[in-house]
């Protein structure tokens, strides 16, 4: 039995690192070439550490996120060594982000709860990505 091209491409590493390798494609390929060409200046916004940049100050910051959702994409896809530690480090900072986003933006007693309850899934991930090991393929 021959092996088609999709059971290639998602073997050799746990499904919820397939799921992560899929969204770095999607934001490679379609998300951030939309927000960096088509969506107009005003209605831009991108996060970082849990603080939203507005305008300017976030279309200047897209190529980073554009860089790393590449980068994220390729090194899941390959394996590559040097996704730990950074993609581990990363995701601390996304999980640090939603965080402090929900805190601050959100307020309250549902922000801290909200806060709270996303530590759970992205501290899950962020823990599965500092005990992965990537092996080159």
């Amino acid at each position: 039995m021959t092996r088609t091209w999709r059971q290639e491409l998602f073997e050799g590493r746990p499904w919820w690192m397939n799921g992560l390798m899929l969204f770095c494609a999607y934001m490679t390929l379609f998300h951030m070439p939309w927000d960096f060409f088509i969506k107009p200046v005003e209605q831009d916004q991108e996060a970082w550490f849990g603080f939203v940049l507005h305008g300017w100050w976030a279309k200047l910051t897209e190529p980073l996120h554009w860089f790393i959702y590449g980068a994220g994409a390729y090194g899941f896809w390959r394996m590559r060594p040097w996704m730990w530690p950074w993609a581990a480090l990363y995701a601390a900072q996304v999980t640090l982000g939603m965080f402090v986003w929900n805190v601050v933006y959100v307020g309250g007693f549902l922000g801290w709860l909200t806060a709270i309850v996303v530590l759970v899934p992205f501290g899950a991930v962020t823990v599965g990505l500092w005990k992965a090991k990537f092996e080159g393929r």
